[in-house]
């Protein structure tokens, strides 16, 4: 039988409606609980033409800050034999590398892939692992120095931290040496889960600071109502990582524009589910970092904004 050519052609507008139309599973692991994160991830990919129930599906698994799921919520992702996963922080792709060699995983965020054995390298990451890293540890003393300009007399800074994420303990290390440079202590407030915010901010309330450091990671943003409300019940002028915190009434944020991150991340799912391989994709690092206060809580505190700190203001909240 032949086929004439109007018919071929249709046959094969029709093959190519099928492919298009495959719906791709797109895993999400995380050591925290449910985040922004995921929304401006799925917003990111939305703009790339990637629409939750019509192409893609979600399968998102957290670990609610106890690092001892994320074997086995990886190990379901795997069982799911989802086409690709995305992870943020650092706990979390380390767990998913340990479940699968196959699968490709897009880090949203490692903190220090190269030290933690996430990946071999930046430029040539092999494996199944790339992604985006917030490998820039020296955002721990450009945020003393932030803090220290805006608090003339800080002389003592406690800085709240993750003990058991490798990131937040490299900026921790990176807080210690800008603060010998500044001349100020640094109280250290360790969490390594759920039940230990309640003891070290009585740490904190017994020897109080001039000021405070917030370190992000998962848990810490889970956790940012209770910093955001310490914070204030204490009047502790405070800095942290990501803009969630002055969205939710902390003073000011500097680190990596979240959207930017998303949609770097994206592009990675992107090039991915449509044929590429993550070890031919080299690791990027987010290319823009905000400033942003929150003028109320400034106003509370009986803080101004000195000029230095207005010229660089990304955005204010009133």
């Amino acid at each position: 039988m032949f086929l004439t050519a109007g018919a071929v052609t249709a046959s094969s507008l029709g093959a190519s409606a099928q492919q298009t139309e495959k719906v791709f599973r797109v895993g999400f692991l995380t050591a925290g609980a449910n985040i922004p994160e995921i929304h401006s991830l799925g917003d990111a990919l939305r703009e790339l033409g990637w629409v939750e129930g019509k192409n893609i599906l979600w399968e998102r698994r957290y670990a609610d800050n106890h690092l001892d799921r994320l074997p086995e919520l990886a190990a379901e992702l795997v069982r799911l034999k989802v086409d690709v996963i995305m992870a943020p922080g650092t706990s979390a792709p380390l767990a998913a590398k340990r479940a699968t060699a196959t699968i490709p995983i897009v880090m949203t965020g490692a903190g220090d892939p190269l030290e933690s054995g996430v990946v071999d390298s930046l430029a040539r990451p092999g494996g199944n692992v790339t992604g985006v890293s917030l490998m820039v540890t020296e955002l721990g003393g450009k945020r003393l120095e932030l803090l220290k300009e805006l608090v003339p007399h800080m002389s003592r800074v406690a800085v709240l931290w993750n003990a058991a994420n490798p990131y937040p303990a490299a900026v921790f290390r990176e807080s210690e040496r800008a603060a010998q440079t500044l001349g100020i202590d640094v109280q250290s407030l360790e969490v390594r889960g759920p039940d230990d915010f309640a003891g070290e901010f009585e740490t904190a309330k017994r020897q109080p600071p001039d000021a405070l450091v917030v370190v992000e990671d998962p848990m810490t943003m889970n956790f940012r109502d209770q910093i955001v409300d310490f914070a204030a019940a204490c009047r502790l002028p405070a800095i942290y990582g990501f803009r969630f915190f002055v969205d939710a009434g902390g003073l000011m944020s500097y680190g990596a524009s979240l959207s930017d991150t998303s949609r770097l991340a994206a592009g990675y799912v992107d090039k991915i589910l449509r044929g590429a391989q993550p070890g031919d994709l080299p690791v990027e690092q987010p290319t823009k970092f905000e400033l942003i206060v929150n003028l109320k809580t400034a106003s509370a505190l009986g803080l101004e904004l000195p000029p230095m700190i207005r010229a660089r203001v990304d955005e204010v909240i009133e």
